[in-house]
């Protein structure tokens, strides 16, 4: 454990970030999953309604450091085209 003043800080700031850090990554695969859900089941107005609400979580994600930022464009692009050709079917 560490013990000079400064390390037990960083500790304790490495704690909160994790606890952070889970949490928005729980809510972004969470939500992926969901969508990911609708559009294999071929549900367009579910998928579609989903797809805003995705988008700002992995954009609030990347804001707050818990994912890069192509990672989530690329998230995002892959399903925006998968509900534009679900709905377009």
């Amino acid at each position: 454990m560490a013990s000079h003043e400064s390390a037990l800080k960083a500790h304790r700031q490495s704690l909160k970030r994790r606890t952070r850090n889970r949490l928005h990554r729980s809510r972004f695969r969470t939500q992926v999953k969901k969508i990911r859900a609708a559009i294999e089941t071929g549900d367009a107005a579910t998928a579609k309604s989903l797809l805003l609400p995705t988008v700002k979580i992995l954009d609030r994600s990347v804001k707050h450091g818990v994912m890069h930022a192509n990672t989530a464009a690329r998230t995002k692009s892959r399903l925006t085209r998968a509900v534009q050709a679900l709905t377009a079917s």
